[in-house]
């Protein structure tokens, strides 16, 4: 039972840097899932592929690619390389090829989200004053964070209840008329990297991992302290820790 309590004891001052390793295990694996393709290793690939689909859409419009042309693809270069259908069931099925590379197993929006919990996590353990630092308001949460997600999140699945390609968020018709199209073409349409509805996942997910970072590693850190405290005073009471 000392023994029990001596490792939970360390584990609890030890408690960031064992959410950052988890986390950073969990961030990285789907960036391993194309570089196991590309080397061959098709069962490891596709496992991470599975285990990652249960959490994600993986559709191959809205991810990122390795070891191809292009760091990712619009949906008609996708159906032209894979099916010409709209049906995201079958979409999410295409891992790649060699000419465009190979899927990251979640999408953009997923890796800008936890990237974040994973980057926020790793600059609050290299700042010195971290338990000064307050933390954020559910008010502001929701704002900063929930807001944000739930417009973006839920506009994309309206607009895509239209069918994959046919949409107001595939067109953006409506911000080409607010913005007088001083952009490029590209800018308005489809999902590929650098249009707008990929700059919106990526702030969108960024924002949401900043919140949960902010909100919840304070609580965390002051609990995790009060909890050691009581342990290390029971461990002292009983002899075992000076």
């Amino acid at each position: 039972m000392i023994t029990l309590d001596r490792a939970i004891l360390s584990g609890l001052r030890h408690w960031l840097f064992i959410i950052n390793l988890l986390f950073g295990i969990f961030v990285g694996l789907p960036w391993l899932a194309p570089v196991f393709m590309q080397t061959g290793q098709l069962g490891p690939a596709r496992t991470i592929y599975l285990i990652y689909s249960t959490q994600c859409h993986q559709l191959p419009q809205r991810s990122f690619f390795l070891f191809g042309a292009k760091s990712s693809y619009s949906l008609a270069e996708i159906q032209a390389a894979w099916q010409d259908t709209n049906n995201p069931y079958i979409l999410r099925q295409f891992i790649g090829n060699t000419e465009m590379g190979w899927k990251v197993a979640w999408s953009d929006r997923m890796v800008s989200m936890y990237t974040s919990i994973f980057i926020g996590g790793l600059l609050r353990a290299a700042w010195p004053f971290r338990r000064r630092l307050k933390s954020l308001s559910f008010w502001a949460f929701g704002l900063l964070a929930i807001a944000p997600m739930l417009l973006d999140g839920g506009t994309h699945m309206v607009s895509d209840l239209a069918g994959l390609g046919h949409g107001f968020r595939d067109s953006n018709v409506w911000l080409a008329w607010l913005t007088g199209s001083v952009l490029p073409p590209t800018f308005y349409a489809g999902d590929a990297l650098g249009s707008f509805n990929s700059w919106m996942r990526l702030l969108t997910g960024t924002l949401f991992g900043v919140g949960v970072v902010w909100l919840a590693y304070p609580y965390l850190e002051q609990g995790m302290h009060e909890t050691a405290e009581m342990l290390e005073a029971k461990l002292r009471g009983a002899g075992v820790l000076v």
